[in-house]
């Protein structure tokens, strides 16, 4: 159990280093949760600082899911303290656990007073380590919607509900076998619910008409 929680915890402060924050303090010298919609994340960095950057925080922010599911769920050896009743083996339900404590911990960061960005890339770079297909066809229809409306907030949204929704019809309409799909699917609902819930305020935003769009002009 004590091996665990280390993992659960390193997972955490991995995913709660606060890249969007660090990076407009070195660029601009601003906190970026004082500009634009105030979110600590690579959205608003765009929005802020220029695609450029905002590019740069969402990679750096999916390459925190990534470490946290293939450096840090290493640490794993031995038994699990308890029984896995999944379909999984021992260690690929270390680093599903271990990929939501890096989610958890850009979401709410311990760095910056609990309050960091949306989820979406950290959780984009677990997943693409873990449902790697179906991760990739929500990439395709984040990218689509976002050409297409200009509003990141819809196609983060979009995207979280197409991952469980690609691995449902690969699983029943097109019969590809997942692995540990019956124990995958449920996880993966969870994530995209998460992803969505803190986008709560953006499809306010939408429906209301008042959601920033995104731009590719250059900021000085």
């Amino acid at each position: 159990m004590f091996l665990l929680a280390i993992i659960v915890i390193l997972s955490y402060l991995v995913g709660a280093i606060p890249t969007s924050i660090i990076v407009s303090k070195a660029v601009k010298g601003i906190d970026i949760r004082q500009h634009g919609s105030g979110n600590a994340g690579g959205t608003n960095v765009m929005r802020v600082l220029g695609w450029k950057h905002g590019v740069m925080v969402i990679i750096l922010d999916a390459l925190k899911g990534v470490l946290a599911v293939i450096v840090v769920a290493r640490l794993h050896y031995g038994g699990l303290p308890f029984a896995n009743i999944s379909p999984f083996d021992d260690f690929t339900l270390i680093q599903i656990i271990a990929g939501i404590s890096a989610v958890i911990g850009h979401i709410w960061t311990v760095f910056a007073g609990f309050k960091g960005g949306k989820g979406i890339a950290t959780a984009l770079g677990m997943l693409l380590m873990i449902v790697t297909i179906d991760m990739l066809i929500a990439v395709g229809v984040f990218f689509i919607v976002v050409t297409i409306s200009r509003y990141v907030s819809l196609g983060s949204v979009l995207a979280a509900v197409t991952v469980p929704s690609a691995m449902f019809f690969r699983e029943n309409v097109l019969h590809d076998s997942i692995t540990g799909y019956n124990t995958l699917l449920p996880f993966v609902i969870a994530v995209s619910l998460l992803v969505i819930y803190t986008h709560r305020k953006n499809v306010v935003r939408i429906l209301n008409g008042t959601e920033n769009k995104l731009s590719f002009k250059k900021k000085n």
